[in-house]
């Protein structure tokens, strides 16, 4: 499990340009549940061409507007939970640098998400969610603006694979799961291969097993979380999307640490980025045995 000693903060990345109501009012609703402080950060980029002569004014303009946005967002904050401990920074540097940087000391890291396509999560300067979910050290948490209204169950869903990453990630879930007085629902999804020489029967029934013993004793420090678990097969991301539906986060797991572009990040975690519909949680493997 990932060592939260010293980590006393949930951190919420603000994008001036855009400002995300719903990532906000997540991470102050997860500040109170965990009685921690939080902390909006602005991090302001670098200009291309730093040497031209605007540049000076140009930097102190995106300086006025990171100020502007973290003092819009504080209010926004305090009108849903005056009384959670509140803190803005405004720093230079690339925003996912800086919030990687950030992750270090902090218990989670929430950004919003733009939407962004692909190309424009590899290159843009403003992409976040990819890399620091690929990077930090510590969970992070992808809220995407809601593309439907409906009402949300009380549910967790924690995607499980048997690997030490997934486990991780299922303790983490239950811990959350427990926060939110929510049930855990964990899911391996199973891609059959197109050609198997193997018993698949024999194949279903492992995965089986191995989910069970995931989840068996999981909820003994959480006593109150009722924990359901069910393999699938089909595609990963199309059954964990499909498993988002009404629930209030997917959560998963992420093996070791991914470069800038995501591509380590893993497929599945990349995909749910963009499918989920509701915030997806990324957990890294743990750092600190």
């Amino acid at each position: 499990m990932q060592n939260t000693a010293g980590r006393d903060e949930v951190i919420v990345g603000i994008d001036p340009r855009e400002q995300s109501v719903p990532a906000l009012a997540w991470a102050a609703d997860e500040a109170v549940r965990r009685r921690l402080p939080l902390r909006l950060v602005v991090a302001v980029p670098p200009l291309p061409g730093g040497q031209h002569v605007d540049a000076p004014w140009n930097r102190t303009m995106l300086q006025v507007q990171g100020e502007s946005a973290l003092t819009e967002a504080a209010a926004t904050v305090r009108a849903l939970y005056a009384e959670v401990p509140l803190a803005t920074e405004l720093l230079d540097g690339t925003p996912s640098v800086v919030l990687c940087q950030k992750a270090a000391q902090a218990r989670m890291v929430v950004v919003g998400s733009r939407r962004l396509s692909r190309p424009e999560e590899l290159f843009s300067a403003g992409s976040v969610a990819v890399p620091v979910s690929a990077q930090a050290d510590c969970p992070v948490v992808v809220v995407r603006e809601p593309e439907r209204a409906g009402q949300r169950h009380p549910h967790l869903v924690v995607g499980v694979d048997g690997s030490e990453s997934s486990r991780t990630a299922m303790e983490f879930a239950v811990e959350e799961a427990a926060l939110h007085s929510a049930a855990l629902h964990a899911v391996w999804v199973w891609r059959r291969p197109v050609v198997s020489f193997g018993d698949e029967a024999a194949e279903l029934d492992e995965r089986r097993r191995i989910l069970s013993e995931t989840v068996a004793g999981r909820g003994g420090k959480y006593p109150d979380v009722k924990i359901t678990h069910e393999v699938l097969r089909g595609h990963p991301v199309e059954e964990l999307a499909l498993a988002s539906i009404g629930a209030l986060v997917v959560v998963v797991g992420r093996h070791g640490r991914g470069g800038y572009s995501g591509m380590r990040l893993g497929s599945v975690v990349h995909g749910l980025l963009h499918r989920a519909e509701c915030p997806v949680i990324t957990v890294p493997e743990s750092q600190h045995g």
